[in-house]
């Protein structure tokens, strides 16, 4: 026969074996999965930034990625996104106007509208707008279960 004791400790343990379930069910529900959508390039609301302007698309969960996200910046002549930088996600670069240098595995790229840059994981990387007239271009990133085996290793 079970007594009080043996019930309170079975349901006590039950509980904190449940724990890291509901900690990992909400995390997992607190972004919708990106469904198929079009984006109308005038909907999208431009944000000043110092360096010029950035528009946010999505930055959520899909069926197959942990995380995808897109994101369009704009950068005033001479201007740098930002210092070269490495991550463990990928990262591809679409440039929409204008010509930029591109930092490419360390090394320095001239390219212009319709270039794309692939930026792999763990690789130094960046962005100047080399032109004397703004640049445009879409910066699309993606994380799946081997970007946190990719952090590890790094």
């Amino acid at each position: 026969m079970m007594t009080r004791r043996d019930l309170s400790f079975v349901i006590t343990t039950a509980m904190v074996m449940c724990i890291p379930i509901v900690i990992l069910a909400h995390k997992n529900n607190n972004q919708q999965t990106l469904q198929a959508a079009a984006y109308n390039w005038k909907d999208i609301k431009a944000v000043p930034t110092p360096k010029g302007e950035r528009r946010d698309v999505f930055n959520s969960p899909t069926e197959t990625l942990d995380q995808l996200e897109l994101h369009i910046t704009t950068l005033n002549p001479g201007d740098s996104s930002h210092a070269p930088h490495q991550h463990p996600n990928e990262e591809m670069i679409i440039i929409k106007e204008g010509n930029v240098s591109a930092m490419v595995a360390g090394k320095w790229q001239q390219v212009g509208p319709g270039s794309i840059v692939y930026e792999a994981a763990n690789t130094l990387h960046a962005i100047r707008n080399t032109g004397n007239v703004r640049t445009t271009y879409y910066a699309l990133q993606w994380k799946t279960a081997k970007t946190q085996k990719a952090v590890k290793n790094n």
